[in-house]
């Protein structure tokens, strides 16, 4: 059943939770697709064996067979199975086995607005520096970090670019500046709205690196469209270009890149050295 639902557009899984999800979402269509032909059956021998011609007058006795009884509590029963045995543990793991930074993960920040991705990085420290919406500003600091604050000094945010290393733990704290939005990784199976006024945590793990993903694409209709942050909630008239993008890097590829983000961001604090002596 997973194979024909990624045929029918299931993407494929590149998440160390995925294989779980995939086989739930699995016995739910074997589920639906029993309910449908079974219910569809019973419409279409009902039409025969009712029809007018057959019988002129309504039988107000009814049906005295109990064998529909039978059938509702069935399907009631694989239901709850379903529900309890397998979509309960899935969602108390993403609910209460959320890491901490103490684990050795990778903790990052994900603030939406209308209509990026806003990605805060705590840097090297690993610890994220405070934040004041008074500090605000579209262009320079979208999230509005304090850069006076403890452990804000090495802090720097992306714009629709998420990085992260593959095979380990990721936790992303989601929140947003505006409305209602809904962070979505398809690949990952990971999927979360943004409330506004909460921060929500989500975490996952890559088994597979974007240069193997593309690899793996080719030949499919996603030949040479990497992975996309995607906000599956209608946020406004921009909503259709509020995407952002994922690349998943081996551990080296990683690294370098927070070395580049490092010197960037060194070159940015020089400059503005430099804007504050020329205006004394």
């Amino acid at each position: 059943m997973i194979d024909i639902l990624r045929d029918l557009g299931l993407p494929i899984s590149i998440s160390s939770n995925g294989p779980v999800i995939d086989e739930t979402i699995a016995l739910m269509h074997w589920l639906m697709l029993f309910l449908f032909i079974g219910w569809g059956t019973f419409f279409i021998v009902s039409l025969v064996k009712f029809r007018k011609s057959k019988s002129p007058q309504a039988d107000y006795i009814g049906v005295k067979s109990h064998i529909s009884t039978v059938f509702e509590v069935a399907v009631a029963l694989i239901e709850i199975v379903l529900l309890i045995g397998f979509s309960f543990p899935i969602w108390a793991s993403r609910v209460n086995d959320v890491p901490t930074s103490n684990e050795g993960i990778i903790h990052v920040r994900v603030v939406a607005q209308q209509y990026v991705w806003n990605i805060h990085y705590p840097g090297p420290d690993g610890i994220f520096g405070s934040t004041q919406s008074e500090l605000v500003d579209e262009v320079s600091n979208p999230v509005g970090l304090d850069r006076s604050s403890f452990g804000a000094s090495d802090d720097f945010i992306t714009i629709n670019q998420l990085h992260i290393p593959v095979n380990k733990k990721v936790r992303i704290d989601l929140s947003t500046k505006d409305v209602i939005h809904s962070f979505k990784l398809p690949e990952l199976r990971v999927g979360q709205d943004a409330i506004p006024g909460m921060s929500i945590p989500l975490h996952f793990e890559a088994t597979m690196t974007s240069n193997q993903f593309l690899k793996k694409m080719v030949g499919t209709p996603r030949e040479g469209k990497g992975l996309e942050i995607s906000c599956a909630q209608l946020c406004g008239l921009g909503h259709y270009r509020m995407r952002g993008y994922l690349t998943v890097d081996t551990e080296e590829e990683y690294n370098d890149w927070l070395s580049l983000q490092a010197e960037y961001l060194l070159e940015d604090n020089e400059e503005d050295e430099w804007g504050d002596e020329e205006d004394w």
